[in-house]
């Protein structure tokens, strides 16, 4: 037998993208080499317009328990500088604290839900490849064996097995000259400001909370989680040593960035707590992320620092991305390079990460040069575009994909958008949870709808109106949410139909 997709590794960015497929009509089989979901926490939350992503399949109600939508943050953090996000007409910071742990476990019950195979304590060990599929060499419980595959992806982290097996190089820099501690801890209330929520250091002054704390010494992070209060340092050109971190260990960083104390007991209730000390990070860019039939996604194709929080904003949404592509390929109606441009539109994007964590880097570093560069920089802060342009870049929402059309909205993120349909008032991200390319026609009498001719089995038709007045009449919506193609006439003349069919043909193939 030979299956159709083989995803190596179980985190957040495989689990998705075993969700995409399923939701396409694949079904994927998932390989973990470790034997159950990891304790470790690596991030606290999401960031950015993957936020927005996953309320668009449903998912942000389940993370956050709550059925409103999701709303931008009033304020952020860049090179542990303060943003105002609040001054912006079009915020696209959203967040959502939740840790990993919890959205590993989401995303998980989902694909569990969808009938997604996942293996535990199976490791892919080899693979060999020709024109019709992958050989993928497999280490389960009970020995080894081997599975055949069309498509084999690797979503094993930053170490990945699959990009090594392909003999993918993993070009970039390595830094050791840096060592962050963290740990949750439990402080007294005294401390803690009953209006800001920030923490006053006893000789030291007030710290907000969330937002990364530059000394001359070091960097300092207070955040009072609903899961428990994180504090992290960072610092320079010091000895991380060799014995297992502790909380004295901590106590005594923070004395160095701070110059004060800051009394801390150890956390409370079961956990799991974080204790850890990380030295040095890397910043690395996969070489290609495509070798034939095999495919990199998340860590397994980019690592950089996790400043910013940007890791999870990347990874989901590549896989994201690369699911419908690679659905579409399998059920045989994707267009020539629609599964190449996984990496032409991705890879970018990657880029963009790496460039501006490597600039917050540059930012937090200790030193005076540093100290006055800051001061420049908090000056340019002070000019909205600035603070608009860093929020973009930071959230993603900056990203255009290079698609045919000379309307504004082509190639980025559908807006958000509440539509009166025969049945009621309803959110747009309500109708884009089975991951189907959508044509919204908000057209009188649903001129568009005969453009859908011959592909009814891969677009789906949304007669509305818009519950408030404006000039869209018009959007074609990839299964990831971004726009195809989109107009503003209210009757659209041959021309347009034109352009719709070929934008229907150059995302969803030919009519059948």
């Amino acid at each position: 037998m030979t299956e159709d997709v083989v995803i190596a590794g179980a985190g957040p960015n495989g689990l998705m993208l075993a969700c995409e497929l399923r939701l396409a009509g694949v079904r994927p089989i998932v390989l973990e080499r470790l034997p159950g979901r990891t304790e470790v926490n690596r991030a606290n939350g999401l960031v950015g317009q993957v936020v927005r992503a996953l309320d668009r399949r449903g998912l942000y109600e389940r993370l956050s328990g709550s059925a409103e939508p999701p709303r931008p943050s009033a304020a952020f953090v860049f090179g542990a500088m303060p943003l105002d996000l609040s001054r912006l007409d079009d915020n696209p910071m959203y967040g959502l604290p939740v840790p990993q742990r919890r959205i590993e476990q989401a995303l998980e019950e989902r694909a569990r839900e969808l009938g997604v195979e996942i293996r535990r304590g199976h490791e892919l060990t080899g693979l060999s490849q020709d024109a019709d599929g992958v050989t993928a060499e497999i280490a389960g419980p009970e020995g080894g064996y081997r599975l055949r595959t069309r498509y084999l992806v690797g979503a094993d982290g930053g170490h990945s097995v699959t990009r090594k097996l392909c003999g993918i190089g993993f070009p970039g820099v390595t830094r050791d000259d840096s060592v962050s501690r963290g740990a949750h801890v439990t402080v007294p209330a005294e401390l803690i400001d009953p209006v800001t929520g920030g923490l006053n250091v006893p000789g030291y002054g007030p710290i907000p909370p969330f937002m990364h704390h530059r000394t001359d010494h070091g960097l300092f992070v207070y955040a009072p989680f609903p899961t428990g209060t994180l504090v992290n340092t960072t610092e320079w050109h010091q000895d991380g040593g060799d014995q297992p971190m502790s909380l004295d260990e901590l106590r005594q960083s923070i004395r160095r960035v701070l110059g004060a104390d800051l009394p801390f007991g150890p956390p409370e209730g079961e956990g799991p707590h974080q204790l850890r000390r990380l030295t040095g990070g890397n910043t690395r860019l996969a070489e290609r992320f495509r070798d034939n039939r095999v495919l990199l996604l998340g860590d397994a194709a980019h690592v950089h620092s996790a400043i910013g929080g940007p890791g999870l904003n990347l990874g989901l949404q590549d896989a994201i991305n690369l699911g419908w592509k690679l659905a579409a390929e399998i059920h045989g109606w994707a267009p020539p390079d629609l599964l190449d441009s996984y990496e032409t539109e991705r890879r970018p994007a990657a880029e963009r990460v790496v460039m501006h964590t490597q600039a917050q880097s540059a930012l937090i570093a200790p030193g005076p040069e540093v100290t006055a560069l800051r001061a420049l920089f908090g000056e340019l802060l002070r000019d909205e575009r600035t603070v608009k342009h860093i929020a973009d870049m930071m959230s993603g929402a900056d990203i255009r994909y290079d698609l045919d059309g000379t309307h504004p909205l082509i190639g980025r993120p559908a807006p958000d958008l509440v539509l009166e349909t025969e049945t009621g008032s309803v959110r747009l991200a309500e109708l884009t949870r089975t991951a189907r390319p959508l044509l919204l026609d908000l057209t009188p009498g649903a001129a568009l709808a005969g453009a859908l001719h011959g592909r009814h089995d891969r677009v789906d038709l949304v007669t509305a109106k818009p519950s408030r007045e404006g000039l869209l009449t018009a959007l074609l919506l990839r299964p990831d949410c971004y726009v195809a193609w989109a107009s503003d006439s209210p009757n659209p003349d041959v021309k347009e139909l034109d352009t719709l069919r070929a934008a229907l043909a150059s995302a969803f193939g030919p009519a059948r």
